[in-house]
């Protein structure tokens, strides 16, 4: 017996796809129409204890108190700059904080958009811009000289932050002072690294095992170091202790941020 497709009829639910009320509720359905709504912008960024400078490192050397006493000292020097570049408020950028640049350059060091944000404060051209977030930045003016002797004294604790010098890729023994295996009667383990971890259980290297690697060339502060001497002739200052990075480099003092004093203990 012949059919033809007007004798076959097909059910409804074939023809028109429909979705069970208990798999699509009212609140999955607006889920489905609205946009994800985006997470508020954040600002995280440490507070300063106060406003700070920028300088370059020179070297060290001895310095002699009156008493006699030695202190190794590091001497840090100013190029042209220090001057506040442009001042953040909660109402235009989320965050108080103080914009600084140091070491004045020639403008064509510069890229356009770099130049145009300088001369929009009226401030020279400079290689080095960074912010001081404050809790107030009340008596703070675009083109306005940073002057170190006004903001740090003789016996101030200052935490200096800057760029160590690189090591490139080093082993063990120098990048995490391993000890070595014997140099004599047979052994055959000298300064290798040895065992990573164990066989079958875990089955792999924990994360952050200690390895030969890339050393050096990170950002690092110290802090609480204290200012010996302010050579006002010189425009140096002596800094007790050692510095990072090599003469020549670029180094951030902020006053030492000590809980109770200038930082709430919450």
């Amino acid at each position: 017996m012949a059919m033809t497709m007007a004798s076959l009829s097909f059910p409804s639910s074939l023809n028109k796809p429909t979705l069970s009320s208990s798999l699509l509720t009212p609140s999955k359905a607006s889920s489905f129409l609205t946009k994800p709504k985006r997470k508020p912008l954040t600002i995280s960024m440490s507070m300063e204890a106060g406003i700070g400078v920028m300088a370059s490192k020179l070297g060290m050397m001895s310095f002699f108190e009156p008493d006699g006493t030695v202190v190794p000292v590091t001497v840090v020097g100013f190029r042209e700059g220090n001057i506040v570049t442009q001042v953040k408020t909660l109402a235009t950028d989320g965050y108080d904080a103080v914009q600084v640049g140091y070491r004045r350059v020639r403008d064509k060091k510069l890229t356009k958009p770099e130049t145009g944000h300088l001369e929009k404060a009226g401030v020279i051209p400079l290689r080095h811009l960074q912010e001081f977030r404050l809790t107030s930045v009340e008596g703070f003016e675009p083109n306005q000289k940073l002057v170190f002797d006004e903001i740090f004294k003789e016996g101030d604790l200052v935490d200096v932050a800057g760029t160590t010098i690189g090591k490139g890729f080093q082993g063990g023994i120098k990048r995490h002072n391993f000890k070595r295996g014997q140099m004599t009667h047979g052994s055959k383990s000298h300064r290798a690294l040895g065992s990573i971890g164990a066989g079958t259980t875990p089955g792999r290297v924990y994360k952050g095992k200690k390895m030969p690697g890339r050393m050096g060339g990170t950002r690092t502060k110290i802090r609480k170091l204290k200012i010996v001497k302010v050579d006002k002739e010189l425009n140096v200052v002596m800094i007790k202790g050692a510095l990072p990075g090599k003469p020549g480099n670029l180094l951030r003092i902020t006053p030492a941020k000590i809980v109770g004093v200038n930082i709430p203990k919450n």
